[in-house]
């Protein structure tokens, strides 16, 4: 397997410029035999702007990676959508190539960076704290900022491509895949996939998450595409993805009964279709 070498445009002046993690067997706690991905994301523009960051260990791939595209020094504005170390680690990395960025986080978000970093000399760093609603004008392109409470840390938000109707949605709408290909369309199994990333992730959160899209939904945003900050990015029919988390987050159940059972000379199976037998009844 190899790393793709080259940034990759998902729209015009919006490249891709994560880093793939083939090694990655465990996420808080649940096991992802297919790796993952830390997905960061440029946009060139008048004022050059970097969505989210990587893993501290992959920090010097993605800033090559960016090289391709752009002096990273040129980078300004930083968006710092969630604070957690996957997304956020190599900031101080990234703030050595480029130290005038300008980063734009929640306010929690700007208390998560400066307790995280504060050996990394993040009191020098020039914050700016956004709240739902606010945007960030970076020449011909408008970013709008959506604060996502418990999706799935205080700190976290999403940011809105205006122009081209792009949601960089950080942790949600991702899946956890170790894949070349960037798209949904291109990778099978990806509902699994996004399902599994949800029930282990998301979970707990599923109050929190109807009204997240409740509020997306007021906000009246055409959304032509997800780009989140695990797995693939959604561009064939993204409301899909979007109508199942309104459905997984409802609690909706279906009519199905898992039966499992473990059996040595063969009794517990027989007890177990017998069972299985009387739900078909």
């Amino acid at each position: 397997m190899d790393t793709p070498e080259e940034p990759l445009e998902i729209a015009e002046g919006v490249y891709w410029v994560g880093v793939i993690d083939w090694n990655l067997r465990d996420f808080h706690g649940y096991e992802t035999p297919r790796g993952g991905t830390y997905n960061a994301y440029l946009i060139v523009d008048e004022k050059i702007t970097l969505i989210d960051t990587v893993k501290a260990s992959f920090a010097d791939e993605m800033i090559e990676r960016i090289s391709r595209i752009v002096d990273p020094a040129k980078i300004d504005y930083i968006v710092a959508n969630h604070v957690e170390m996957d997304h956020s680690s190599a900031l101080p990395r990234v703030m050595e190539v480029a130290p005038n960025s300008k980063i734009f986080a929640t306010e929690r978000g700007k208390t998560g960076l400066n307790e995280y970093y504060a050996e990394s000399g993040c009191s020098g760093w020039n914050f700016e704290t956004v709240k739902t609603g606010d945007e960030l004008n970076t020449g011909k392109r408008t970013l709008m900022f959506i604060e996502a409470v418990m999706l799935h840390w205080p700190d976290s938000m999403q940011t809105y491509l205006k122009e081209d109707n792009i949601l960089f949605s950080n942790d949600a709408f991702g899946q956890h895949i170790a894949t070349s290909r960037r798209f949904d369309d291109q990778v099978e199994d990806v509902m699994e996939d996004a399902a599994i990333y949800f029930a282990n992730i998301l979970t707990p959160f599923a109050s929190r998450i109807l009204k997240h899209l409740e509020t997306v939904g007021k906000l009246g945003l055409q959304i032509d595409m997800i780009a989140p900050s695990h797995g693939v990015i959604w561009r064939n029919d993204p409301q899909r993805i979007i109508d199942a988390y309104a459905k997984w987050a409802s609690g909706t159940s279906e009519q199905k009964v898992l039966v499992i059972y473990d059996t040595m000379w063969g009794s517990t199976e027989m007890m177990a279709k017998a069972i299985a037998e009387g739900v078909r009844a």
